[in-house]
């Protein structure tokens, strides 16, 4: 079996946020779309070991910042790279509150989506929560990020927590 086939799915480049009391923190992923038109509702897949996921699970809440294709590498490396446990990774970051009371990152962005969790599944590693949304805004008509280009032509790698990581070799 080749595996290498998966990589052949179509993805985008997302930064989720949530909440934990007074602490904000997001990441980035690739695993989010779209699962009902009416009522609109989402979903998102995060590894059980982020502080992203005991966000979402303490708050029942989310947010997805679609990134845009031209968004710089320190950015993803902000929310993609380093834990949130022990960085504040909104600090500089234009940002808001949502409706629900999570963080939505506005740099970079070309939409939001924000969402209070109807469902879970637990997938092994992974976590998929399911929400329903509760406000969404375009911001551009910029080209959004694929993960295809993040890869190819970024040069971006797929952390080992990512649900879409493979062992190379």
């Amino acid at each position: 079996m080749n595996t290498k086939a998966l990589r052949k799915i179509s993805y985008g480049v997302y930064i989720v946020s949530s909440r934990i009391g007074g602490k904000l923190n997001g990441q980035v992923a690739n695993t989010v779309f779209q699962v009902t038109s009416e009522p609109p509702k989402i979903a998102v897949c995060i590894n059980k070991e982020n502080l992203t996921h005991e966000c979402i699970t303490s708050s029942r809440a989310f947010s997805v910042s679609i990134l845009r294709k031209d968004a710089p590498m320190t950015l993803i490396g902000r929310f993609g790279f380093i834990s949130g446990r022990n960085f504040d990774k909104f600090e500089g970051v234009s940002h808001e509150i949502g409706k629900t009371g999570v963080p939505i990152v506005l740099e970079e962005s070309v939409a939001y989506l924000e969402a209070v969790v109807t469902a879970s599944l637990d997938v092994g590693t992974h976590t998929l929560f399911v929400g329903e949304l509760v406000d969404a805004e375009l911001l551009s008509d910029d080209d959004v990020m694929t993960y295809d280009y993040y890869h190819r032509v970024k040069r971006g790698i797929s952390p080992e927590r990512a649900p879409t990581y493979m062992r190379e070799g």
